[in-house]
């Protein structure tokens, strides 16, 4: 295998929306970057016919993990069957990617952490130790933590549950 190639890619099937997309999501996170675009020649799909020259594919990183998205058309739709977990060490770093990636999104699919951005992609905006807290030895701890992450009604309040799992 090329040792630039990164062995698994999440592919992202826009609509029309992949550059568009692709921008904001590097606009927002570090170390993130568009590496290539791919346009449509003079090729043409039959089940979605393209101009020449109009953007297929967006490759680019978001925190040094290789993505695609793909131009595809609209036959299929984003759920929240997947979604793009991020791990966040302090409240100030939950308020900006919760503002960043919900700007535009949907704000009924926002609860529990997580949200819908512009696009209809779904991402959880969650403390990066909320694992350790809900797998926690200590049953009480983590069942007052998920309790408690149960109750959000859209971002994650990082000291609401830091107090639960201390009790």
């Amino acid at each position: 295998m090329n040792p630039t190639i990164q062995r698994i890619s999440p592919n992202l099937w826009f609509n029309n929306e992949a550059e568009e997309a692709a921008r904001h999501y590097v606009s927002i996170f570090n170390d993130s970057k568009i590496t290539r675009v791919t346009r449509h020649g003079s090729e043409q799909n039959e089940h979605h016919p393209v101009e020449e020259g109009t953007v297929m594919t967006v490759e680019f990183q978001l925190e040094g993990q290789q993505f695609v998205a793909l131009n595809g058309g609209p036959q299929f739709h984003f759920t929240e069957a997947i979604s793009f977990i991020v791990h966040c060490e302090s409240q100030e770093e939950i308020d900006y990617y919760w503002e960043k990636l919900g700007e535009g999104g949907d704000e009924k699919a926002q609860v529990c952490g997580w949200l819908k951005d512009k696009f209809g992609v779904s991402w959880q905006v969650v403390p990066a130790n909320l694992s350790t807290m809900i797998t926690n030895p200590d049953r009480a701890k983590a069942e007052r933590v998920m309790k408690a992450l149960l109750q959000t009604k859209t971002k994650i309040d990082l000291r609401a549950l830091e107090e639960a799992y201390e009790g």
